[in-house]
């Protein structure tokens, strides 16, 4: 798949210095990350892996925009996600980020079509190219035969190759998954990997897996294994 241009895409770069993120939880300050310093090239593929509580899915909220950083320093590309306010975060993720989670996160009362179609829409895709790209994005993820079937007339595998495709959707400079294999059998779980795999070769986008299962993590470029912070 190629940008508007007719080039492949070229993913984001990722300098993380001094990171630390807090959550207040029944009345105390929890520290889930805690001064992480990490450099990621643009293009590569890295995975995410530690125990629960250890701040995987934070970091990626955090890398993504979903979360403000509240200490330290995040730079995705020329973009420096410090201090940016709500509607600043919301154009980021959508100029250049594709999340996938574990969950899928379809609408269940659409097709899978019209979910694609959906986050073109949110992006400000036309009418008829979000149609036709959403098309061409089923039909890489093999599932052209699906597009008018709803998510509940689906198996969990084809649910979140849809949800791929729909990360893809506005041809992202980095992908984020957090646990998307964490509802699906094996067979299931190594289709999904290779798809996003896939698809990063294609659009040369940043990947950043999180992931439980080890035999997944070790199949990235680098593996990065986040410990609990240290709460007094």
């Amino acid at each position: 798949m190629t940008g508007h241009d007719g080039d492949v895409h070229n993913g984001v770069s990722i300098e993380v210095r001094s990171l630390r993120h807090v959550y207040r939880h029944r009345g105390q300050d929890l520290r889930v990350i805690d001064g992480l310093d990490l450099t990621i090239e643009s293009g590569s593929y890295l995975s995410v892996t530690g125990r629960s509580g250890a701040g995987k899915s934070t970091l990626l909220a955090l890398l993504g925009g979903l979360e403000a950083v509240q200490s330290g320093s995040v730079v995705v590309g020329d973009v420096d996600l410090i201090g940016l306010t709500s509607p600043a975060l919301a154009a980021f993720r959508q100029t250049t980020v594709g999340f996938v989670f574990q969950h899928y996160g379809l609408l269940e009362t659409l097709t899978a079509l019209e979910n694609v179609e959906l986050a073109g829409a949110l992006k400000g895709i036309r009418p008829r190219l979000r149609r036709e790209r959403s098309r061409e994005l089923l039909y890489a993820v093999g599932l052209s035969a699906r597009a008018g079937h709803r998510p509940l007339e689906m198996s969990g595998g084809e649910r979140q190759r849809v949800a791929i495709a729909r990360a893809m959707v506005n041809e992202p400079r980095l992908v984020l998954a957090d646990e998307p294999t964490g509802n699906l059998d094996e067979e299931s779980s190594i289709a999904v990997v290779e798809l996003l795999e896939r698809m990063r070769h294609e659009i040369g986008c940043t990947l950043i897996v999180v992931t439980h299962n080890s035999a997944l993590a070790k199949r990235a470029d680098r593996r990065l294994e986040l410990s609990p912070a240290v709460n007094a």
